[in-house]
């Protein structure tokens, strides 16, 4: 078994379930959805970004372009939502709505990794 490989399915799928944690529940309801799992998503997903760069196939460039569309679409939700916060002092439904909608974009972008991951990983010959 290779180590590295482990580390680097790790965290993909560890980016992708965090991200779905943050992004389940009512897209309108603040109290569904904690900023604390939005910035853990972020940094897996920017640990799942660093971990793609030593890649030089194609498949390693897709990997890295749907990390990298994941990435900003999350930390444009925790902008908006860091905006809202501290110049509004609150968070609305709109705001929320907007995170959320980021986040599944973001979610989106994770499930094309694991897909690609996981095709990878059946083409292997033994």
């Amino acid at each position: 078994m290779n180590l590295e490989k482990v580390v680097f399915g790790f965290f993909i799928v560890l980016a992708m379930t965090l991200n779905f944690g943050f992004f389940i529940g009512d897209i309108t309801a603040v109290e569904q959805h904690n900023v604390y799992e939005l910035y853990a998503a972020i940094v897996v997903n920017l640990i799942a970004t660093v971990l793609k760069f030593g890649d030089r196939t194609q498949v390693g460039a897709l990997h890295l372009a749907t990390s990298l569309v994941a990435d900003l679409q999350l930390i444009a939700g925790a902008v908006v939502w860091a905006y809202a916060e501290h110049a509004t002092g609150a968070i609305d439904p709109s705001t929320v709505a907007s995170v959320v909608s980021l986040s599944g974009g973001a979610f989106l972008a994770n499930v094309v990794s694991a897909v690609l991951l996981i095709i990878e990983t059946s083409q292997l010959r033994r």
